[in-house]
């Protein structure tokens, strides 16, 4: 199978895990898939937080209405903005360029046979107050989101097809 067949096409949104550790080198190998992620303009306006201390990724699940799973994850990836980067391609791109380093955490995780799931903290500020509060991130900084990850529980959701032909236009509207 080639890399759309074996990943891509089988990738989901894995909400269960057992609570199982995963090895400090793994975790940085992923971040290391994240930030091969392209940008626009090369600014790399990103920064990630790899939580994995307990006590945080408990507070991190007490505050956030849709990271309950944070409960049995192995760490998290918060994903991360600087807006004020430069003054061009920033402040317009940090969330895109954000975005793509997120799909290249999801997409490592799971061609490693982790589970991950992508929960979103921008724009809502109780989550972004949550975040920065529980990890100390500084207000020029803005958290993307929070991508829990963690050895599966039990079998893993089945990709959804999202195909529709619809959606593709070829050469014009």
């Amino acid at each position: 199978m080639d890399f759309i067949d074996s990943v891509i096409m089988t990738r989901s949104s894995v909400r269960s895990f057992t609570g199982e550790a995963i090895p400090r080198e793994t975790l940085v190998r992923i971040a290391k898939a994240g930030v091969a992620a392209p940008s626009a303009m090369n600014v790399q306006p990103w920064a990630i937080v790899l939580v994995t201390d307990r006590q945080k990724l408990d507070k991190l699940c007490a505050g956030l209405p849709y990271a309950k799973m944070l409960e049995k994850a192995a760490a998290a990836f918060v994903v991360c903005g600087e807006p004020g980067k430069d003054m061009n391609a920033a402040p317009k791109n940090w969330s895109v360029d954000c975005a793509a380093v997120s799909e290249n955490i999801l997409l490592a995780a799971h061609s490693l046979g982790f589970g991950a799931v992508w929960t979103a903290v921008y724009s809502d500020e109780q989550r972004l107050e949550c975040v920065r509060s529980v990890l100390g991130i500084p207000a020029d900084i803005v958290p993307l989101n929070v991508i829990p990850i963690g050895v599966i529980a039990g079998k893993a959701p089945a990709p959804k097809d999202k195909w529709n032909p619809k959606v593709v236009h070829f050469d014009a509207w």
